[in-house]
């Protein structure tokens, strides 16, 4: 490691001028990628924002158009808590797959939201819920949010404050879980709003994405069978020991006729 100055702000004003005012900062969530990051000395921030005691970042509402999930909401809790698992299932399911036990009592949604990891869960219940990343100064659609492999559209000083998701009809998740450590090789998340269908898709290629074909042909016949009759090219996917590109976009079709039954009650 090496130094670096530590701060824990009482107040989210107070967190953006230490931000403001130092040379090269980060804010700290739960600190799932950036602890091992730091300890590795890929990253090396001069100053260390802890939010942890922001109690302005947490908390789940039931809002006039879906649920308000504060920044700093853990997994676990998102997993367990009766408005989400009442109004939005999905996403409850989702919360619940992520890691083990000790990642989803540490990290939080608002964090794996802005590291845009691609193997991270949450970007497809984003893309694929049709849900905002609300900032102190603006609203970021989720198909506008992610950019790259761990870029988004968040600007250097900008803090993701809550996440609001509309509510489905119904929708459904399914994943390819890597054995080690529970993360989603690809992901597929299939929503329906009163016929209007969203697929959202994590781990295939650098950041989560809509799939766009498959959304197209679902809204003419919402059936699994119809998925045979569509190509998901592997270009610019991911290849890693893991999986394929080719393999890779084989899971999406796999994994999105999986939820997609699901979502039938096939």
């Amino acid at each position: 490691m090496y130094s670096f100055d530590y701060h824990k702000p009482s107040a989210l004003t107070q967190a953006l001028e230490i931000f403001q005012g130092a040379d090269d900062p980060i804010f700290l969530a739960g600190g799932m990628t950036l602890i091992p990051t730091m300890k590795q000395r890929l990253a090396a921030p001069t100053d260390v924002i802890d939010l942890a005691d922001l109690d302005e970042l947490r908390g789940i509402s039931l809002v006039e158009n879906g649920l308000s999930i504060g920044a700093l909401t853990t997994h676990n809790e998102v997993a367990t808590h009766p408005l989400v698992v009442k109004h939005l299932p999905v996403l409850a399911e989702l919360a619940s797959t992520i890691g083990d036990n000790q990642v989803r009592n540490r990290g939080t949604i608002g964090g794996s939201l802005a590291n845009s990891d691609p193997a991270a869960d949450y970007p497809a219940a984003l893309i694929g819920l049709g849900g905002s990343v609300v900032t102190p100064s603006r609203k970021i659609l989720g198909d506008d949010f992610f950019l790259d492999l761990f870029e988004t559209a968040l600007e250097p000083c900008d803090l993701i404050v809550r996440i609001e998701f509309p509510l489905p009809d119904r929708a459904a998740y399914a994943k390819f879980r890597n054995q080690a450590s529970g993360y989603a090789v690809v992901g597929a998340l299939v929503a329906d709003f009163q016929g209007r269908i969203r697929v959202g898709i994590t781990g295939a290629g650098p950041c989560a994405c809509r799939a766009i074909g498959i959304e197209d042909q679902l809204m003419q016949n919402l059936s699994v069978d119809v998925l045979d009759l569509v190509e998901v090219p592997d270009a610019g996917f991911n290849s890693d020991i893991h999986a394929s590109a080719e393999y890779r976009a084989h899971l999406v079709k796999v994994l999105t006729k999986r939820a997609l039954r699901q979502m039938l009650g096939e």
